[in-house]
């Protein structure tokens, strides 16, 4: 079984948010898989489905981003899974736009989602690192994350979480350098190889 959850901020108000990317993800995987309905558990939103033969469960913690870890434990801890069994999707200012990077363990990189389920689960979960750019700025990182990805974002947006959602069975099955491969391979078919921020 896999656990994988999604981050994000729970509410129309932060819906379209580059915070949100991992919702977004998640949804785009629970589409192409054809999950149950999400429903409330564990502090989250909660869908079912199987991916190539294996049972995923599907998770957007509803506790804000900074409590996220309360979610993901409740549910890692009910379904007795091991740090292996967990990934989450989330977005990535170190990297560009529209790359996806796959990692297990390491540092936070200051994502308060990511520090809040290391302080419940432990470190060694997967990490599956959406790119949404950075601003340049440290002093307008809080302002990019929460504000939405402009409308010329859209399509990379979307061709990103379809990417991840075709290629899911790669996730349950731990393949995350074939994971990237394929996503990057995607990307550049789909015209997004190299993927600027509005502006730049």
């Amino acid at each position: 079984m896999l656990l994988l959850v999604g981050l994000g901020n729970p509410g129309a108000q932060y819906a379209g948010n580059r915070h949100n990317i991992g919702f977004m993800a998640v949804d785009a995987v629970a589409r192409a898989h054809r999950a149950a309905p999400f429903r409330a558990r564990f502090q989250g939103l909660v869908a079912e489905c199987t991916v190539d033969g294996e049972k995923v469960v599907l998770l957007k913690p509803t506790t804000f981003m900074n409590d996220s870890g309360q979610s993901v434990g409740a549910a890692a801890r009910f379904f007795k899974l091991g740090l292996e069994d967990v990934a989450v999707l989330h977005d990535e200012l170190d990297l560009p736009p529209g790359k996806l990077r796959a990692k297990t363990g390491g540092g936070n990189a200051g994502h308060n989602g990511l520090r809040s389920i290391t302080a419940h689960l432990g470190n060694d979960y997967r990490r599956l690192r959406l790119g949404i750019g950075h601003p340049g700025d440290k002093n307008l990182v809080h302002g990019f994350v929460l504000n939405d990805f402009g409308r010329g974002e859209r399509a990379w947006v979307e061709a990103l979480c379809d990417a991840v959602a075709d290629n899911a069975g790669l996730v349950a099955k731990r393949r995350d350098v074939e994971l990237q491969n394929k996503v990057h391979l995607r990307m550049e078919a789909a015209g997004f190889a190299d993927v600027s921020l509005p502006g730049r």
